[in-house]
């Protein structure tokens, strides 16, 4: 099984970026996926969570209003949708899939790094 991330890189103060992450080798539509993210420093943080149908939606405070969690199972892809961004959201972002919401993760991307800097 497999998490690959993607959509990371540099930007401006109150600008957006769109990060994908395509699963492979387990049955994507059945788990809830989440999106973490860990600054340099800092412990690793859960930002949005989405359950398996796309139904039911989480996200942490400092996020919420500004990152929007989706999924499309047709193409085993979990994006984050980030919009306004902070230099405090400057961090690497992993993807992880868990088969129970609440549930400790199975799976995890290996990151990609957001910066937001001018």
């Amino acid at each position: 099984a497999q998490l690959v991330e993607s959509g990371g890189g540099l930007v401006q103060p109150g600008g957006s970026l769109r990060l994908s992450c395509v699963g492979s080798g387990f049955i994507f539509s059945t788990y809830v996926m989440r999106w973490y993210r860990q600054a340099p420093g800092k412990e690793r943080e859960l930002v949005a969570s989405i359950d398996s149908l796309g139904g039911s939606t989480n996200y942490a405070d400092s996020v919420n209003g500004r990152f929007t969690i989706s999924r499309e199972n047709t193409k085993n892809t979990v994006s984050l949708q980030m919009n306004s961004l902070k230099p405090e959201d400057t961090a690497v972002y992993y993807c992880a899939g868990s088969r129970i919401w609440g549930g400790r993760n199975d799976y995890w991307g290996q990151g990609t790094q957001v910066t937001v800097s001018s």
